[in-house]
């Protein structure tokens, strides 16, 4: 994942962690690619003191949730006796008092702390709380897809051989790549990133199109996006039913994609459309 991407991603979070938990001030950040923890994103903040503040685990209330994968507050940080005193310079330096910090947790492995804070010495409610666990689970679904995004991708973007000179097995591994990209795609938050997604999609479509004189009689063939899914999850083996779960679509809309990528490819059968699809280089 790029920096510049997961830097939008936990300032986009916190704002909203804010606002739905009346918090004046939040701030967070992720760990960098060698593996140590920074507060990178601010919001609310009136002073610098905290950005690029490196956290220990163990040290701090930041430390302590890295350490524990756990959300813990502080109603004084200042005076807390749970926490260790590190930071106190920089969290003094903002004025910052009632505090609390929760994990993102990705997969089993914390990937980054979101902080919520008042500038009182007040114990702070479940609503700040429920807010600042929401946005964690939130940036955790968006990390997760994008994680799935580029190891999806990394297997994409290796070039297929000839499909003439290829093992079954390893198209159908190429298939099932198509399909999984197809359907992340429209959960992909990041534009650039869906881009990429799509793009390597279609040239995986076109590197198993089939032959040449079967590609040029059906060329001229045009399904939308959705129709395409919809035929990719068809060629996986799913059911409408398995489909509409997989696209977060409503069977009855899986099933009218369905008909009409039909009528374009002139198939009578999915199985048949499917096949079309293929010498039209829209399925791998």
């Amino acid at each position: 994942m790029a920096g510049s991407d997961g830097a939008v991603d936990v300032r986009n979070t916190l704002q909203r962690m804010r606002r739905r938990g009346g918090l004046p001030v939040a701030f967070g950040g992720l760990f960098s690619g060698s593996r140590q923890f920074r507060i990178s994103e601010l919001t609310g903040t009136t002073t610098n003191s905290l950005r690029g503040l490196a956290v220990i685990p163990g040290n701090g209330l930041g430390g302590k949730v890295l350490t524990t994968s756990r959300p813990i507050s502080v109603a004084d940080y200042p005076a807390s006796r749970a926490i260790s005193h590190e930071y106190d310079a920089a969290v003094g330096a903002e004025g910052l008092r009632s505090m609390l910090a929760v994990p993102v947790v990705v997969r089993g492995r914390v990937r980054g702390v979101l902080y919520g804070a008042l500038r009182q010495p007040l114990m702070l409610g479940d609503r700040a709380l429920s807010a600042a666990v929401e946005a964690a689970r939130e940036l955790e679904r968006v990390l997760a897809g994008r994680d799935e995004a580029e190891r999806l991708l990394t297997v994409a973007r290796r070039q297929p051989p000839p499909v003439e000179e290829t093992d079954p097995a390893v198209w159908e591994e190429v298939r099932e790549a198509h399909v999984d990209l197809r359907a992340l795609a429209h959960r992909v938050t990041d534009p650039q990133l869906r881009d990429e997604i799509l793009t390597v999609c279609s040239r995986l479509a076109r590197a198993s199109s089939g032959r040449g004189r079967e590609r040029e009689r059906r060329s001229g063939v045009e399904l939308s996006p959705r129709e395409v899914d919809v035929l990719a999850c068809v060629a996986s083996g799913a059911t409408n039913s398995a489909a509409a779960e997989r696209l977060g679509l409503r069977p009855e809309t899986v099933k009218s994609y369905l008909r009409s990528s039909m009528r374009k490819l002139g198939a009578h059968t999915r199985l048949h459309a499917v096949v079309e699809a293929r010498r039209a280089g829209l399925l791998p």
